[in-house]
Parts: C-alpha cells; structure tokens; sequence
C-alpha cells in the first residue's frame, strides 16, 4: 500500500515521504479500515510516540496521522461491535502506524459508525477536534448552563468546536485570538471575542472557564480570571499555572465512540461545523502539509476519490 512516512524526527514535514509499505494486517479486537480520508496534526511531530512503541523501542519509518473515515476491511479475531463494510471513523492509538495510508489497523473500540450522509472528509476532520472540545468541557470542564467560558484560538479547529459546543450548551462564550480571526469566531457562535494583540485580556472579567490552548504567559494571565471554585483546562501540557481559587486540569484527548456518536449526530442536525482548510490527495499530502503560505482549518488528505 502507499502511505506517508516519517524517519527523522528533525526534519518536521519536510521529512515526510511518501512510501510503498506493507499492508498492515487486523490483530485480536482490532479492525483493518480501508481509508478514504485522514487528518493529521503537526505536532504529532514531536510526540514521543510518533518515533518510539509502548516499550520506547524505535519504531521508525512511521506512518503518522491518527485521525480517519473509511469502510472496515476485515475484522480481527474476537472483535465485535463493527462489521465488514461499514463506514467508520475515529481516533486511532498514538503509538501504532496512523491514517495517512490506504490502510490502518485500530482498535475496535476507538471507532465509531460514520452517517451515510457524512463525508468522509468531514468525518476525518472530527476526531481530534471534536474529542477534545467535548472532553474538555464536559468531562473537565464540567460546563453548565449560564456559564461563561473564555475559549482560547476560538477560530481554530478545535476552538471552533469547543466555541460551538459550549454555544449549544447553554454558556456565554467569549472567543479570544488574533484580530483576524474576529469574523470567524463571531461566525462559530462567540458572544463576544478578544483580540489578543490589541485588547486587553483583564477587560474580560471574572470567568467560570477557560479553554486554553497555548501554556505559557496567556495561560497565566487567564489563570487570574477564573472564579473561585471554577476551572482552566488545558491542552498544552501541564499547567504552568493555577487559578489561586480554582482549578486547572491537562488532558490527553482518548477515543470514545459514544463521543464520537454525539458529535456525529450534531454535524447531521446541522448544529456542528468543522473548519476544514486544504483538501488533497495521498500523491500531494507532503506538498499539501508545506504550503508555501497559512491555511486556515484543517488540511484533509482524501486517500481515495
């Protein structure tokens, strides 16, 4: 099969390639998916286990990306739950070969069925985006009605979809980012918006939640607006700082297809958009992930036609 490989964790994209490799084949409780799109984020890069299995053992050349929709191929021994020819999507492990292949083995259970009326380029947008925004403001963040939540990149991928999430849930939304990104995040469903580089962030007052994104000095500054009793979470690893009356959570974002499920159900009811930028084909995938100028959304590699 064709598939886009990585060897060199230095290079970054620009290492990528693309390679003949073998087919992978379904071990027990796993399910072989012929793939139709797939997703990838740049910073799986420097992930340890983009480069190294569950035993820091080197696994290179890597197939990374670990987003996916396709049509299971074959089950493994003892899977259940899914059957051959049906439309899924999900989130595949972070320290197997990924999505940007013809073919990937995952686990059952880290995907979901994919609606007829899903594109599988939406599908493979949703995963990672999705997941997080859900998780982080429902299982951590805990978000209630009448709440308000301070949502950092709110016109990022997943920003956009944590924005339109907290929206539906019932919360004040203020979205917060670079000036440009205004229209955007008003445009997801932001109440009001933030422009870091020119407002000033203290302006925002007290908040019930911080969605952050970034760590450093923003996180630190955001800290200081969370209520006591509240709650920052972050994706940027662990928190560099802590409201002095609330808390602060990290997280790993983990498939889980009841998730998955929901957000599906939003997309087909029309309550949930993804920002999906470049869409290109396996053969274009290293050029399309060194464009030679900012793409705004998600680049999708359609694997098949």
């Amino acid at each position: 099969m064709k598939a886009i490989v990585v060897s060199d964790q230095a290079a970054g994209t620009a290492g990528m390639t693309l390679a003949d490799r073998p087919r992978p084949a379904a071990a027990g409780n796993d399910v072989l998916v012929e793939v139709h799109a797939s997703g990838f984020t740049p910073g799986e890069l420097v992930w340890s286990t983009t480069w190294t299995d569950r035993l820091d053992r080197d696994r290179t050349p890597s197939v990374p990306g670990h987003e996916l929709a396709g049509v299971v191929s074959a089950l493994g021994y003892g899977t259940t739950g899914l059957s051959v020819g049906q439309r899924v999507f999900g989130l595949t492990d972070w320290t197997r070969d990924g999505t940007l292949a013809e073919y990937v083995a995952v686990e059952a259970r880290n995907l979901a069925p994919l609606p007829g009326d899903i594109d599988f380029t939406v599908g493979a947008s949703l995963p990672i985006s999705g997941l997080t925004a859900w998780q982080g403001l429902f299982v951590h963040g805990r978000v209630q009605v009448g709440q308000s939540v301070l949502v950092h990149g709110a016109a990022g991928g997943v920003g956009s979809v944590v924005t339109q999430l907290a929206r539906e849930a019932g919360a004040h939304v203020i979205g917060a980012g670079r000036a440009a990104d205004r229209p955007t995040a008003l445009d997801f469903g932001a109440h009001e918006f933030v422009d870091l580089e020119n407002d000033s962030l203290e302006d925002v007052g007290g908040v019930d939640l911080v969605f952050d994104i970034f760590g450093g000095e923003i996180q630190k500054r955001s800290a200081g607006l969370v209520r006591a009793g509240r709650t920052l979470v972050t994706i940027a690893g662990p928190p560099e700082a802590r409201p002095a009356d609330g808390v602060a959570i990290d997280f790993v974002v983990e498939a889980d297809r009841a998730q998955l499920g929901e957000i599906a159900q939003r997309v087909r009811d029309g309550r949930l958009r993804t920002l999906i930028g470049d869409v290109a084909s396996l053969d274009d995938a290293v050029a399309a992930f060194n464009p030679t100028e900012r793409v705004k959304g998600k680049t999708i590699i359609r694997v098949r036609p």
